[in-house]
Order: C-alpha cells, then structure tokens, then sequence
C-alpha cells in the first residue's frame, strides 16, 4: 500500500476545530499527555508536539495532529 503523508499547519485550537468540523471531519477533543496518562485539554506548558486533537475525514482516514509551538532550527 502506497501512503503519501502531508504536513498541513493548523492551529491546535477551538478555531482549528471548528474548520476541521465545517469541512466534515469527526475531530476529538484536544488533549495532552502526563507520563503515560492521557489528559484533556491543551499542554498547560503549550510546549511543542504536546498537545494533539485526531479526527477522520469524510472518508474514513484517520489523523492525529500535533501543535508545534516552537520550530525545530532549519525547519
């Protein structure tokens, strides 16, 4: 199987959200992680790749997102 994966910048927020529901998609809440427990809600550091919603589109694909609060040099 063929798997071509493209990188989209969207706000990991409400208004992220919102757009990805407008456009049909079934987004989870966002959430973060303590250790090994997943929790809801934003990072409350906002530190980058910590905080992620998911969701499927229209046709069954599924997503996870991740918020990148800080780019990585040379990126």
């Amino acid at each position: 199987m063929d798997m071509k994966l493209e990188v989209v910048a969207v706000p990991v927020s409400d208004v992220g959200k919102a757009e990805l529901i407008g456009r049909g998609a079934d987004v989870s809440e966002i959430y973060h992680r303590e250790g090994s427990t997943v929790v809801p809600g934003l990072d409350p550091e906002r530190r980058t790749y910590s905080s992620y919603p998911s969701f499927s589109d229209p046709d069954g694909n599924g997503w996870l997102l991740q918020e990148i609060t800080t780019r990585l040099p040379g990126r």
